[in-house]
């Protein structure tokens, strides 16, 4: 537990300095917005195209590993998004709360969890999931607000304005063109790789920052329906994800042990900031999703020391 706690303490210190800074006036009211923006249209942009342009395609090529962890993903997305739907929620708040309960922090989290608890043949697995919840993940929900965004009556209108808008979309934009490099075998300038990790290294502290600053501004106290729909959420992600994965990933295509473990491992990590910035970018409400992001992070270093008990680490 202590392992987790140190690893996961960073993640809420970044938030603690957001709130800090909007509580003490550092940064005024606009600031959540503004520092939203400088992640979505050039750090995480830079980030995504980075990540993707200097994969390798004989690294990332476990089709195992893929099937077990994007088929726990799509089941737990595609049965929030159902229900959430049923519910009377709008496709496009449906689609943020599927990420809030599919959306796994890989990147900030997965990466250092993984080196001590797996070791080094662990991080191409990490990598493969990177790509898949950053990149396959963000993009079917950014498809899905967008297409719920859209006002017209006639379906061909809300497919054009729903294809111009993605095709202007930065967190589209930029995976794309990065795999394309991937695929060509073009390997970027030194220069150029030293600039994309020093604005994507951005991504993931800013929107930490912004989520801080962004509880700062927020009322205190939620409804209890708010706060039932938040557990629930933190549920399915903690919980019901790694469950679907392990069972997937072992008695279904029955992986290596250690692809199981890795497979659920990174299912069971806590929500990412993706969620947030989509929530604050597109203007919807991001109050659940700001709980849903730190709930699950402070309770992830319990769910996953008892996967670790269980699975004997």
């Amino acid at each position: 537990m202590l392992t987790n706690l140190l690893i996961v303490l960073p993640i809420f210190a970044l938030i603690l300095t957001g709130w800090i800074a909007r509580k003490s006036g550092a940064l005024g009211p606009n600031a959540t917005r503004e520092v939203n923006r400088l992640v979505v249209y050039l750090a995480l942009p830079a980030l995504l195209f980075d990540i993707m342009a200097n994969a390798k395609v004989g690294q990332i090529w476990q089709p195992g590993f893929i099937l077990a962890f994007t088929s726990g993903c799509a089941i737990i997305f595609g049965a929030t998004l159902w229900w959430r739907m049923a519910k009377g929620r709008q496709l496009a708040d449906a689609a943020i709360d599927s990420l809030n309960a599919s959306y796994a922090n890989t990147g900030f989290v997965g990466f250092p969890l993984v080196l001590s608890l797996v070791g080094d043949s662990g991080m191409a697995p990490t990598l493969i999931s990177t790509i898949l919840t950053v990149c396959v993940l963000f993009a079917v929900a950014i498809v899905l607000i967008e297409g719920g965004l859209q006002s017209e009556t006639r379906r061909r209108d809300i497919a054009a304005k729903t294809v111009v808008s993605l095709a202007k979309n930065p967190l589209l934009i930029a995976p794309v063109i990065g795999a394309l490099f991937m695929l060509s075998g073009v390997q970027l300038p030194a220069p150029m790789h030293s600039f994309l990790k020093l604005l994507g290294g951005a991504a993931s502290p800013c929107a930490l920052i912004a989520l801080g600053l962004f509880l700062a501004g927020s009322k205190a106290g939620a409804a209890t329906e708010r706060a039932a729909t938040t557990g629930i959420l933190v549920g399915l992600k903690l919980i019901a994800q790694p469950a679907v994965t392990w069972i997937i990933a072992g008695p279904l295509l029955k992986l290596p042990p250690v692809a199981v473990h890795t497979a659920v491992l990174l299912a069971a990590l806590p929500t990412g900031t993706g969620p947030f910035m989509l929530a604050e970018f597109y203007g919807r409400e991001a109050s659940l999703t700001g709980r849903v992001v730190l709930a699950s992070t402070v309770l992830s270093i319990a769910t996953i020391s008892a996967y670790l008990a269980i699975a004997g680490q």
